[in-house]
């Protein structure tokens, strides 16, 4: 914070001895709005105020003085939120000149302290404020009578406006502007009056006349102005989108730039920007190629480096329109132009750009569905060969991911992620240090490990960035804070934690608008998490629309869930078509976690058919899968089916045996729903082993029903939390018969009332207790 006040007053701007005083354009215009500026850098010198104030008022200062003219509304809120105390100083004293005379505008000039006349002015002479506070007063005593006239009624009109609505035809005042001989410093000669007539015949609105507060500017910007616009919105876009300004907004604004500047190409950069914010495919590609044509035209490349330079645009404008088709999913046309890149790049023996283009490929081939692995580690050895740390990294969590899914062992994975993250610290790669910490986080939660998915999750989420901080924004919009959140909500949607659930789709939703790139991350995440609740609260009805949605975002998860809804509908024919289908593309395309979903239901729908014995093949077959990927939890999940199967089939005492192996990892890892259902599971194998009958002909084993009591108990918990009422009414129904074969006649009793109330709010018969786990 102290070097903020040094820099804006004291340190000197020199470079070697040399100061370099041209900060502020020269050919600046003399506004109201560039007054008010003066006034709060008068009342800040004027005025007693805390540290802290005069340090936020210090980082407003640069902004206010580089930016964009603002509004008076907007210009007083910006002071207010600094120092509430200094605003309303500015307001007065503006207010004193606009409802006074000319001579108080005369007087506020002429009593200014400035570093030049003022010997304890806090400003420096050569400090960004002393420059600025010394361009403008040279500015205003060049003016002639008629020219500060009209900036009094310039200022009058700045300052009116803010509390007066403008009616309907209302032309603004005009405003005073200083052409380039008015302006010249080093001119001896006053020539103001001979161009009165012509300037007061044709004298252009300035932009903030024609601004309100919810309207950005209008007219032209000086070059500093559109710079200082360009690199602000720029940042925002890349770090916080919602501090910037709205894709409309923001298209008007450099609409209006490129109206008085059509070459500029950088404004063409951040439409093509803007446009990627709205997936316009179009527009983003028109305005990547003007860009690039701009660029070359200008000969900012050429210049400096002749042929060379205007290669290296054409080849790097082939690479970013490759990229942006395969955004979009074009990838025929994304080869093509890749193609293009790098046949440029090998002509002018350009590696850095193979090296990219090396990157796009195998990246490209994976969006395809191909096994890119080869030309993955072929894209780092070359990286690391010409020392290029990021793309080399890059090229590493590339593989890590492939791994993954290829089922490589979790200590390999995580091997190689450390030492990619010692590269990043290394190198101060913070950004893709946040990837590693979220592809972490994903493998964790693949392997079924939630408690060490949810620890990284939270250290990603609460690691200060490298990067560093520029208006006020720290970079929190990328991929893999959507990741780490979706699985931040997911894990607590499984422990049944709505609220917080809602809370963080709250916030995805504020920082990744419904246009945005990631978006579609926290949609699906929100779809699964109401059709999985829906399902465990027995709601078919409302978990079916949500199919659709979430089909149109994911065409694998949506087939799946469609088959979840139909089996519990009954409707086993469509569901095990379905199923069938989904198993066929999954194989094709690798996807081994669906595969073993789909084996699952698939050995469900058999199970409702009593056909128990020609469950075990497909059972035996995932649970193969399961831990040759090392899938912790769907292996978990496969045991607890292959247990039901075995309780089916009359061998409890085995199915008890195998549960055991399972229980400890669901009950640590598991989500609420694989607990409980784990526990209910136990609790009837407990009851079988014990030699319980319904009817109690048969001596039952007493310790074991005791413990199954138990079991049930804590199986209740869960379900409860889960609002799960089919699996509650088949807690209590068991209950209800323990307690009565063991005499708890008022145990019994209440279990039955339970399971009587659930079963008339649900009032749909109950599935049997054997038919389904």
């Amino acid at each position: 914070m102290a070097s903020v006040h040094e820099s804006l007053y004291f340190n000197p701007m020199m470079t070697n001895g040399v100061v370099h005083a041209n900060v502020f354009g020269i050919k600046d215009w003399v506004t109201p709005y560039k007054i008010s500026v003066l006034a709060l850098l008068y009342d800040m010198t004027a005025s007693k105020i805390t540290l802290p104030e005069r340090r936020r008022l210090n980082k407003l200062i640069l902004p206010l003085q580089q930016g964009p003219d603002l509004t008076l509304g907007q210009f007083l809120k910006a002071v207010e939120e600094c120092c509430p105390q200094t605003a309303y100083a500015v307001k007065l004293r503006l207010h004193e000149m606009a409802d006074g005379e000319l001579k108080d505008m005369e007087y506020f000039f002429s009593t200014l302290p400035t570093p030049f006349s003022a010997f304890d002015s806090e400003a420096y002479k050569t400090s960004v404020v002393g420059l600025f506070m010394r361009h403008m007063l040279l500015a205003y005593n060049k003016l002639s009578f008629s020219q500060v006239y009209k900036l009094y009624k310039s200022l009058q009109h700045y300052y009116h406006s803010h509390y007066a609505k403008p009616t309907d035809g209302q032309v603004s005042l005009p405003v005073l502007v200083a052409d380039d001989s008015d302006m010249d410093l080093t001119s001896t000669e006053d020539t103001v009056g001979d161009r009165i007539d012509r300037e007061e015949l044709d004298t252009p609105l300035h932009e903030s006349e024609l601004r309100n507060d919810n309207t950005p500017s209008r007219g032209p910007l000086s070059q500093k102005q559109a710079e200082y616009f360009l690199a602000k919105q720029a940042y925002l876009l890349k770090n916080d989108e919602n501090k910037a300004l709205k894709p409309a907004a923001l298209q008007e604004e450099l609409n209006n730039m490129l109206k008085f500047n059509p070459d500029f190409a950088e404004a063409h950069y951040l439409n093509y920007l803007n446009s990627m914010r709205v997936q316009d495919i179009f527009l983003s590609a028109h305005s990547l190629l003007h860009y690039f044509d701009r660029l070359i035209l200008s000969g900012s490349e050429g210049k400096s480096n002749g042929d060379e330079g205007y290669g290296r645009s054409l080849r790097y404008a082939a690479l970013n329109l490759a990229s942006l088709h395969c955004r979009f999913g074009h990838y025929q046309q994304a080869d093509l132009a890749l193609q293009e890149a790098i046949r440029i790049a090998q002509e002018s023996n350009d590696h850095v750009c193979l090296q990219h283009c090396l990157s796009w490929l195998y990246t490209l081939e994976q969006m395809k569905g191909s096994d890119s692995t080869v030309l993955t580690e072929d894209s780092v050895k070359m990286a690391a060969h010409f020392c290029l740390p990021y793309l080399a990294s890059l090229g590493i969590q590339s593989l890590v991911q492939q791994g993954a899914t290829q089922g490589k062992t979790a200590h390999k994975l995580m091997d190689a992620l450390k030492d990619t993250d010692i590269l990043h610290w290394k190198h101060s790669l913070s950004e893709l240090i946040e990837i590693s910490l979220a592809q972490t986080t994903s493998i964790w939660r693949m392997f079924g490990k939630s408690t060490m998915a949810l620890q990284q999750a939270q250290l990603l989420l609460n690691m200060s960035s490298l990067e560093p901080v520029n208006f006020g924004v720290q970079q929190n919009n990328t991929e893999a804070f959507a990741v780490a959140l979706c699985h931040l909500a997911e894990l607590h949607a499984e422990q049944g934690l709505y609220c917080a659930v809602s809370e963080i789709l709250q916030h995805l939703k504020e920082q990744f608008p419904p246009h945005s790139h990631h978006a579609k991350l926290w949609m699906l995440c929100d779809l699964k998490i109401q059709f999985e609740r829906h399902m465990n609260e027995g709601k078919y009805h409302l978990a079916e629309p949500l199919v659709t949605a979430i089909s149109a975002l994911n065409k694998t998860e949506g087939l799946y869930r469609k088959a979840q809804v139909l089996k519990a509908l009954n409707r086993s024919t469509e569901a095990y078509s379905i199923l069938q289908r989904l198993q066929v593309h999954c194989e094709k395309t690798k996807r081994t976690e669906v595969v073993i979903r789909v084996m699952l239901s698939t050995a469900e729908l058999h199970w409702e058919s009593s056909g128990f014995s020609t469950a075990l093949p497909l059972l035996l077959q995932a649970l193969a899968l399961a831990r040759q990927h090392h899938l912790q939890s769907l292996a978990s999940e496969t045991i607890l089916h292959l247990a039901f199967t075995q309780l089916m089939l009359g061998i409890p005492e085995r199915a008890l045996s195998v549960l055991h192996e399972a229980i400890e990892p669901v009950l640590a890892h598991g989500s609420l729903m694989d607990k409980g259902r784990a526990l209910l599971l136990t609790a009837r194998c407990q009851m079988a082993v014990a030699g319980f009958r319904p009817n109690g002909q048969a001596q039952a084993d007493l310790h074991l029903v005791v413990l199954a009591i138990d079991t049930l108990n804590e199986a209740t918990a869960y379900f409860s939390k889960l609002n799960c009422k089919e699996r509650l009414r088949d807690v209590h129904y068991l209950q209800a018969q323990l307690h009565r074969s063991l005499g708890q006649t008022s145990q019994c009793n209440k279990s039955a009332m339970l399971f009587r109330l659930l079963d008339q709010e649900l009032q749909s018969p109950a599935p049997p207790v054997s038919m389904r786990l």
